[in-house]
């Protein structure tokens, strides 16, 4: 569901709430020591050469990893036309940075190692 979600005393807007249970999840992964930091929404990709359809992404997250390399991971339980689009022009103009979807399996296994992390449903 969209809205708000108080992520570690962090108010936060999410269009779902899988989202805000990945932002909790990642939170888990920083005190574990897995990764140093995360953003959400705040880099937008262009695709320079596109004059109609989909000329940009805003990946979901920005997450940094402990060896200090910088990752986005996108939240999808649902891959419809244009999200198929959006990852497929990510990987053709920018081929060197590192995308990782979160599908619905991605997001069952997470929730099953750490369930009762996620409190947003």
């Amino acid at each position: 569901m969209m809205g708000k979600y108080d992520i570690n005393g962090k108010s936060i807007f999410f269009r779902s709430s899988w989202e805000a249970n990945y932002a909790l999840y990642l939170d888990f992964l920083i005190k574990q020591l897995q990764i140093r930091s995360w953003q959400f929404e705040v880099d937008t990709f262009w695709f320079e050469k596109i004059r109609r359809g989909v000329r940009s992404y805003k990946p979901d997250f920005k997450v940094m990893t402990m060896a200090g390399k910088i990752e986005y991971h996108e939240i999808k339980g649902w891959m419809d036309a244009k999200s198929k689009t959006k990852i497929k022009r990510m990987a053709k103009y920018y081929p060197n940075i590192k995308l990782i979807v979160v599908d619905q399996y991605s997001y069952k296994d997470i929730k099953n190692k750490v369930g009762k992390l996620l409190k947003f449903y």
